[in-house]
């Protein structure tokens, strides 16, 4: 099986390296002809992932036609730029394993439903968990979750992708494993509040729970199951992302916790932080099906400028309730 990637940024070139372990051959579709130079002729993306040597199997391009002769896309363009790469994109029939985390502006439409739309012959996976891209390029150890409705593709993929140190987990819901990857960059933005604003361990223990329990009451309203949340593509990236300034999100919240505008903190960023074009769709999202995700709301008015204070108040002022409600 031949697999492609769509998307260089440093997860895309990371799910490249895994594929083209053994040295087989992979084809890395990206935007920025930079990178496309520096893959193929340094063996680094030294846009994205500095510093990590590739391997010499992976062949850059900015051309989508060169993708023609794979058997299977790992697609890792960014949500909100999703709909216009999967566009371009010949129709066929090539499962698509979807590997971005995020819901679309203005539909709602979580990933796999902008694929399903434009690509209706092609069988979709998404693969989601715990990962940091420079560690899964460097082969440290990780598991993820590898969601698909068809047993045999997910087996497939799963041997083409699967390692001793990348390991996966297969599921049927889709739904539950995108969802979780969705929200927790929503959670990572607020707990790298609560660091920027030198609240203590606490509330960001407090913090990671209640996020945790908006994530499974959204996701169950959209179809997920509570098993996939309380697994890898949920919890396990929960815990990950809201710990480490590695976390594009996490770092975001971290400038807003200081204080600094998000317009400020947004500007320079070459990498998405994918938690602030998804906080408002979530937030609609969640109110469109009557699930409350207070820590979402929180982070979308700090997202327009209201003050760390005013909103860490009103949170702590929300009235007490029984934990499971």
């Amino acid at each position: 099986m031949k697999i492609g990637v769509l998307g260089g940024g440093a997860w895309g070139t990371a799910l490249a390296q895994v594929a083209a372990r053994g040295d087989q051959p992979v084809t890395l579709w990206a935007r920025e002809d930079d990178v496309v130079t520096s893959v193929n002729t340094r063996h680094e993306n030294s846009s994205f992932l500095p510093g990590v040597p590739l391997s010499p199997a992976i062949r850059a391009t900015s051309d989508l036609a060169d993708l023609s002769d794979c058997d299977a896309l790992l697609v890792v363009v960014p949500a909100q730029f999703l709909r216009a790469v999967l566009s371009q994109l010949p129709a066929g029939n090539r499962p698509l394993v979807l590997c971005a985390k995020g819901i679309e502006a203005g539909t709602q439409k979580l990933v796999a439903e902008v694929a399903r739309e434009l690509h209706p012959d092609a069988p979709v996976a998404v693969l989601s968990g715990p990962t940091f891209a420079h560690e899964v390029a460097k082969g440290l150890p990780t598991a993820v979750t590898l969601a698909c409705e068809d047993e045999a593709l997910r087996d497939a993929l799963a041997d083409r992708l699967g390692s001793a140190t990348f390991r996966t987990y297969g599921s049927s819901d889709v739904a539950g494993a995108e969802i979780g990857g969705a929200v927790k960059n929503v959670l990572a933005i607020a707990c790298g509040v609560v660091e920027g604003a030198g609240l203590g361990l606490n509330a960001r223990a407090a913090l990671i729970a209640r996020g945790f329990a908006e994530m499974t009451r959204f996701g169950v309203a959209r179809g997920g199951r509570p098993e996939t949340l309380a697994g890898l593509s949920g919890l396990g990236d929960l815990v990950l992302t809201c710990s480490s300034t590695n976390s594009r999100n996490f770092s975001l919240g971290v400038g807003l916790g200081q204080g600094k505008a998000a317009s400020e903190l947004l500007a320079d960023r070459r990498t998405v932080a994918e938690g602030a074009a998804t906080a408002p769709v979530l937030r609609e999202a969640a109110r469109a099906v009557g699930v409350e995700m207070p820590v979402t709301e929180a982070v979308c008015a700090l997202l327009d400028g209201t003050p760390v204070r005013t909103v860490v108040d009103a949170l702590l002022a929300r009235p007490m309730r029984e934990e499971a409600r």
